[in-house]
């Protein structure tokens, strides 16, 4: 209201001396009109500038609350998914044993091991989109975690694994040259605040998803660095790469990439990375390029930040 009324008295006034009306018994200088004009003016440019920004709050508020919208809906549908495939998959499970009992064929490549061990798989798939999707409702706890023994933990159970599959391979040793680059001076990297079981996890699956699509021998740097109160987890590979027009999906479940066929994986590992980073109030980042390798960036804040 207040507007409109001061843009009619700076029109009347104008009109008033332009016309010099017949009985008008006083003279308004120009300085005056000029000045009441500039405050009108003055006063429509910030109640457009406030009607922009209050649009603006709107929008972002509409775009918070669809983002919830569809999370909450993305967490129902992993939940009844979980609900309609648990007992299907549990009573394929218990057939192919009661099957299996029945029968003097130990080979695992027979029809009846086939199905087992594929239902098993789907049970364990099953098993970790559940695990996503609780993340988004379930406490976690807030504990300092020391990054330098977290990544000394990962690193070491990723050796194993590869020691383990060299020796079913009759190969010795999967070699992998796995490198640590943590600053030590003038200081170490803070704690970061979160579940330490979690972070393991996440880390794991990206050091693990760096080694399994890169080549025997190939090089694998783990680094880290201190960074605006959050702590930067950088895991680099210079494995096969990830085309241009699939990085966008990584972080979606059961997203797998087209030059992987032939690689065994769920495509939930990064889903699973993604969703623990996010629930720790950090941001996750890949970078890859084709026939080169892959860069992951995990972003978690520093316990005293």
């Amino acid at each position: 209201m207040l507007v409109p009324t001061v843009v009619g008295l700076v029109v009347a006034v104008v009109l008033l001396v332009a016309g010099n009306p017949q009985g008008l018994r006083f003279t308004v200088p120009l300085a005056t009109v000029v000045g009441v004009a500039g405050v009108g003016l003055g006063l429509v440019a910030l109640a457009v500038l406030m009607l922009r920004r209050a649009l603006a709050r709107a929008r972002a508020a509409g775009a918070a609350q669809a983002r919830e919208v569809e999370r909450v809906a993305h967490r129902r549908f992993l939940d009844r998914l979980d609900h309609e495939l648990k007992n299907p998959l549990t009573a394929i499970h218990a057939a192919a044993a009661s099957v299996s009992a029945t029968t003097t064929d130990d080979d695992r490549h027979s029809p009846v091991a086939v199905i087992d061990a594929q239902a098993a798989r789907m049970g364990r798939l099953v098993g970790d989109l559940r695990k996503i999707a609780a993340l988004d409702s379930q406490p976690i706890e807030q504990e300092p975690v020391d990054v330098e023994a977290l990544a000394e933990d990962v690193v070491s159970a990723v050796q194993e694994e590869l020691a383990v599959q060299g020796e079913l391979a009759g190969q010795g040793a999967a070699g992998r040259d796995i490198t640590v680059a943590l600053p030590r001076v003038p200081w170490p990297l803070p704690p970061v605040r979160g579940d330490v079981d979690l972070l393991f996890v996440a880390l794991y699956n990206v050091l693990s998803n760096a080694v399994k699509f890169s080549p025997e021998g190939a090089r694998i740097e783990l680094r880290g660095f201190e960074e605006e109160g959050a702590v930067v987890l950088e895991v680099a590979d210079s494995g096969a790469g990830i085309p241009p027009d699939e990085v966008s999906f990584v972080w979606d479940e059961l997203a797998r990439g087209s030059n992987t066929r032939g690689v065994q994986g769920s495509g939930l590992g990064l889903a699973m990375v993604h969703a623990v980073v996010r629930r720790h109030g950090g941001q996750v980042q890949l970078s890859s390029r084709l026939g080169h390798g892959t860069s992951v960036r995990l972003r978690l804040p520093t316990a005293r930040g």
